[in-house]
């Protein structure tokens, strides 16, 4: 069945399950996870408590994924959506063409591990190829491994800023200074290393050089 063969208000319904679903599809499907998880644990790390401000870290990060969502984007917008809005294909085959830039993009980054979970969380036959994965399978695979990869660069960063933390709580504890908290001297020490190293363009380059971009 067609778009323009549906009822006006089975239209709208489709419509507004669609803005309902939108964030979650932009958080969950693509980069926007990693990276939002990442600059959180960053922020942690760097006991800055909230600054940035939470607006500016999901700023940043949907603009990032804004721009390495951009080919994938632009090769559905070209392929499918234009086509259908001139009337030349029908919503089907506009999701026919969207389909496999969608499958491969979530395919690229979701661990065999986290697949074989879902297939038999679902209990499904295993594939012969990586084309008869469904979304419905792809999809939370591909979330989960994403969390997966920003816990372990989040990880990574905590290390550095966890030794200045035992070294101030060390000398705090040897000068006898237990009124003091180790995380207010230490907080100088970690945001000056952070600004030294550059830190704020090695994080974004390594999270944008992690999708390949």
């Amino acid at each position: 069945m067609d778009w323009q063969d549906l009822s006006a208000p089975l239209r709208v319904v489709l419509v507004l399950a669609a803005a309902a679903l939108l964030p979650a599809v932009l958080m969950c499907l693509t980069p926007f996870l990693r990276i939002v998880v990442v600059l959180h644990f960053l922020r942690q790390a760097l006991g800055t408590q909230t600054a940035p401000s939470n607006q500016v870290l999901v700023g940043l990060a949907l603009f990032l994924t804004m721009g390495i969502m951009r080919p994938a984007a632009t090769r559905i917008y070209e392929d499918a959506w234009a086509p259908h809005d001139k009337g030349e294909i029908t919503a089907g085959e506009a999701w026919s063409r969207a389909r496999p830039v969608i499958h491969t993009h979530l395919l690229r980054f979701a661990r065999e591990k986290d697949l074989a979970l879902m297939l038999e969380i679902g209990q499904r036959a295993k594939p012969r190829n990586s084309g008869e994965i469904e979304l419905d399978t792809l999809v939370p695979a591909y979330v989960l491994s994403e969390l997966r990869t920003s816990f372990q660069i989040g990880a990574a960063l905590f290390l550095p800023f966890l030794v200045i933390d035992l070294v101030i709580a060390s000398v705090t504890l040897a000068l006898g200074m237990v009124q003091l908290p180790p995380a207010m001297i230490s907080a100088p020490f970690k945001i000056l290393l952070f600004v030294l190293v550059d830190g704020w363009n090695l994080v974004i380059g390594s999270l944008v050089k992690s999708f390949g971009t």
